[in-house]
This record gives C-alpha cells, sequence and structure tokens, in this order.
C-alpha cells in the first residue's frame, strides 16, 4: 500500500525521491491533511499558511537538515 505524504513545496527535491521510492506526494494544503498518513515541514520558523490550528493525525516530520534518503527511512520507520 502507498503512503500518503503531503509535503511543502519548498521541499519539491525530497518530494521528487520520494515519489521515486513509491510515496503517493501531495502539495501540503488545509484540504488533504486529513487524508495523508505523513506532513513533511521544512522547519522555517513560520506559520505555514497562516494554518495555526491544524489538526491532523497524520506523522509531522521536520526535514530541516534532512537529506532525502533520511527522510525515507523516518518515513519508513515512523509509518508502520
Amino acid at each position: 500500500m502507498k503512503r500518503k505524504i503531503a509535503i511543502e513545496d519548498s521541499l519539491s527535491n525530497l518530494a521528487k525521491e520520494l515519489k521515486k521510492d513509491g510515496f503517493e506526494v501531495a502539495t501540503l494544503n488545509n484540504n488533504n491533511l486529513q487524508n495523508v498518513d505523513a506532513v513533511v515541514l521544512s522547519g522555517e520558523d513560520n506559520n505555514m499558511m497562516n494554518m495555526s490550528d491544524i489538526q491532523t493525525k497524520a506523522q509531522v516530520i521536520n526535514a530541516k537538515g534532512l537529506s532525502a534518503q533520511e527522510l525515507k527511512e523516518r518515513l519508513n520507520n515512523q509509518l508502520v
């Protein structure tokens, strides 16, 4: 089963790598947060899309400083 990942636009290089490894990748927006297994953020200190009240059951992963391989490993380990 493909894992669905929502990822910030600024992380397009990581999104491409995740797609290569079989993840289903979507752009992060308020409409898809309930339909993904994980949310990947850049770790920048800002209020992404002015969504201060985001509620999701998905894993939230800070990709700051992670290589594509490290991110894939983290996703595979946390999405069991």
